[in-house]
């Protein structure tokens, strides 16, 4: 099913709407869970988490891109879950991407003075530049956080 058609489901709040979402987004949503969590149980569970935050938002919201929507939730969701079992204790690849953001960013000081906003659109101008493959990699490194033997 189209997206344009899930989301009529949700509109029309026809629990269909979780069941066609999952046939077709929920190998995409668990393995970023998975990536992040490294638990089949936790991210089973962000993934219905991620069902019912959806539920919840739309209506009103329509998603114009549906997949990064649920993307965006689900993994925010698993890191949210991550820093609640592991509190001070972060799963070392995510301490690892972080700090491979940290080197592309050469002032930390200036960094907590930029507006989100900034740094989306700096970052959509980053990737804008990139040549289509390199840009993939990114994307799967830094926010599906696939391992680099995965890529």
């Amino acid at each position: 099913m189209e997206d344009q058609g899930i989301l009529k489901l949700f509109f029309a709040r026809s629990e269909q709407a979780i069941a066609e979402t999952d046939r077709k987004y929920g190998g995409y949503c668990y393995s970023i869970a998975y990536n992040i969590l490294s638990s089949k149980e936790d991210s089973e569970e962000s993934v219905s988490d991620t069902y019912l935050a959806a539920w919840e938002a739309i209506p009103p919201r329509r998603p114009s891109f549906f997949f990064a929507f649920l993307a965006a939730i689900c993994r925010n969701l698993s890191l949210n879950k991550l820093d609640w079992k592991l509190a001070a204790k972060r799963r070392a690849e995510v301490v690892t991407l972080t700090e491979e953001m940290e080197t592309c960013i050469p002032d930390s000081g200036y960094e907590r003075t930029v507006t989100g906003k900034e740094i989306g659109n700096a970052m959509d101008a980053f990737l804008e530049g990139l040549p289509k493959d390199s840009r993939l990699i990114f994307l799967r490194r830094y926010w599906y956080a696939d391992s680099i033997a995965e890529i």
